[in-house]
């Protein structure tokens, strides 16, 4: 039997698979969610996506299963503990940008009434389908935009490239190539 096409990024490794199969790319409308994607995808700055996949239960539990709410309030304490948490990624800059972005995100949802309709209007509002065609481009006007423009908002640690790889990630453009068996099953 013929296994599946993907898209190229996705390795034979099992984990890869059913992320790429079951995750990524699929249409994400729950903040929490959201902000766990956001988080994920800048500690993954830098470093391989397995990486992150191999730890993500560990950043769930260290996290507070991502609940902006709790990590908008974390104080020193709360930091080093992390920071000698081996199960995650132990990057200072990271984790702070964390409590910061989670500050940020809580701003966002009260100005907008959601992040995901945040991130909706201004993909309707700002996007050209051409912008992102390519999935293998790591960069986008449209994240260009949505990047700068969280940066305004008080993001830390999300450039252009981050903020595409977490909008194809979130499904809210569809970053699967062509060929790929998931790309018309998404295609919105």
């Amino acid at each position: 039997m013929k296994d599946k096409v993907r898209c190229s990024w996705c390795s034979n490794n099992i984990l890869y698979k059913n992320y790429h199969d079951n995750e990524w790319g699929v249409r994400i409308s729950d903040d929490r969610k959201l902000f766990e994607f956001l988080i994920l995808e800048t500690f993954q700055a830098g470093l391989s996506w397995y990486t992150i996949l191999k730890k993500r239960k560990n950043f769930i539990n260290a996290f507070d299963k991502f609940d902006f709410y709790k990590i908008s309030v974390y104080d020193i304490r709360k930091i080093e503990k992390l920071m000698n948490n081996k199960g995650i990624i132990r990057n200072r800059s990271k984790i702070i940008s964390t409590i910061s972005n989670a500050k940020a995100f809580i701003s966002v949802q009260k100005t907008y009434g959601s992040f995901y309709k945040y991130l909706s209007d201004f993909k309707n509002k700002y996007s050209n389908p051409k912008d992102h065609l390519d999935p293998l481009n790591n960069f986008s006007p449209l994240a260009k935009n949505i990047s700068d423009d969280l940066k305004k908002k008080g993001f830390k640690f999300l450039g252009p490239k981050i903020t595409y790889a977490y909008l194809m990630a979130s499904g809210i453009i569809n970053g699967h190539q062509t060929d790929c068996f998931r790309y018309l099953e998404l295609k919105s």
